[in-house]
């Protein structure tokens, strides 16, 4: 369903305590809406010898890449568990890999996660058995894109803010409201940039939570027809006046080093990298607030190899290695302890509580509204997949 190039951005970023219990007790599955759950795990146990990761680029790096860039070799020194990696692109592909069974783990963001739990495809996952989990940001815990009827579902790995960015030379001020690529758009027609996903109706939605109160939005992914028509309306209006839609990082640095673009969405570790490169822009977190994402490392009900995988949850959640991975990445790590290993924590607002409340996580729109509405049904993702292309045109 959603398209989401993240895995490019990762090319620009420059102690598992599992003991040796008893043998990990067999995942069993027990009836469930939506294709059943298999039970979490109560135990550990010996260590299987490999374990299949499935990851955005940039996720499981073990050095082919860059040789300075390695928290793979560790973990498979430490374990004794090889790891076999595989990238994926979009989220859309992720999940249709993940349904194979053929892998143990996977990093998913908050668009996959419902359904991969909905479908009975990843397995809850007992935190307990996982000592790094208790120095994760508590903000980041028992959301609604990584847990169910109070069961987690997996470890947070990062998260980050999809953030407005502006040209400095022609916004001398830094703007103070997304009117700025919505109703005011047409004062820099053709030079309006927009993330390129259909997951960027909740954007819209964002805005419209504030400037239109009495539609009665109160979480961006959870639209009713209603709700979600004026969101659409709102995107189609904005078409006129898009110059290009973008979800490769390099187009998008491209356009605001040579001006065609000079406001829009934007993460960042672009704007670090065109602050490096002395280009004249900003970004800010606008009053009505973003959307966002915080990505999870969850274990498949199928997996062959839960011990490892267990293992690998424990091993990306400790300071150091989280540190690593999403300073690599470009996104804020999931505890603060991470923060000991990184020089940039500040400029990605890490740990501050505040900041992270003002951002709506990406999450699977589902009929079952989000926001806990049951006197009506919501719009699901196929639906803002189709409306995507109408916006588009």
């Amino acid at each position: 369903m959603i398209t989401l190039t993240r895995g490019a951005r990762a090319a620009m970023i420059a102690s598992v305590a599992v003991g040796s219990v008893l043998l990990l007790s067999a995942c069993g599955t027990a009836g469930a809406s939506g294709g059943g759950a298999a039970q979490e795990a109560t135990q550990l146990g010996e260590m299987e010898k490999t374990v299949s990761i499935l990851a955005w680029p940039g996720y499981v790096e073990d050095g082919s890449n860059d040789p300075t860039v390695d928290w793979v070799s560790g973990f498979e020194e430490k374990t004794g568990c090889t790891v076999d990696a595989k990238t994926y692109g979009t989220s859309d592909e992720a999940v249709n890999l993940m349904k194979t069974g053929e892998y143990d783990v996977m990093a998913a963001s908050g668009d996959a996660t419902l359904r991969l739990i909905a479908s009975g495809d990843v397995a809850p996952v007992n935190t307990d058995l996982i000592p790094n989990y208790a120095g994760v940001y508590d903000f980041l815990k028992d959301k609604e894109w990584n847990s169910v009827d109070g069961k987690s579902y997996g470890v947070p790995h990062g998260y980050g803010a999809n953030l407005l960015m502006y040209n400095t030379e022609k916004f001398p001020q830094a703007p103070t409201s997304w009117d700025v690529v919505f109703d005011k758009a047409g004062e820099n027609a053709g030079k309006v940039t927009a993330y390129d996903s259909p997951i960027y109706i909740a954007d819209a939605a964002v805005y419209l939570m504030t400037h239109q109160p009495d539609l009665g939005i109160t979480n961006p992914y959870a639209l009713d027809e209603t709700q979600f028509q004026a969101a659409v309306d709102l995107l189609k209006a904005q078409r006129a006046n898009v110059g290009e839609y973008w979800s490769d990082y390099l187009k998008e640095i491209q356009s605001f080093t040579s001006g065609d673009s000079v406001v829009g969405t934007t993460w960042q570790v672009i704007q670090n990298s065109l602050a490096g490169e002395g280009a004249p822009t900003a970004v800010t977190l606008p009053k009505e607030g973003v959307t966002g994402w915080s990505d999870t490392w969850m274990i498949s009900s199928k997996a062959k190899s839960p011990n490892c995988a267990y293992a690998w949850l424990d091993w990306i959640a400790s300071p150091e290695t989280n540190a690593q991975a999403t300073a690599y990445f470009g996104e804020a790590p999931s505890s603060q302890k991470a923060c000991d290993f990184r020089d940039d924590c500040e400029a990605y607002h890490a740990g501050d509580a505040d900041y992270a409340s003002k951002i709506w996580y990406w999450t699977t729109p589902i009929a079952d509204c989000v926001d806990g509405r049951t006197d009506v049904q919501c719009v699901d993702y196929s639906k803002w997949t189709a409306a995507w292309q109408e916006i588009k045109g």
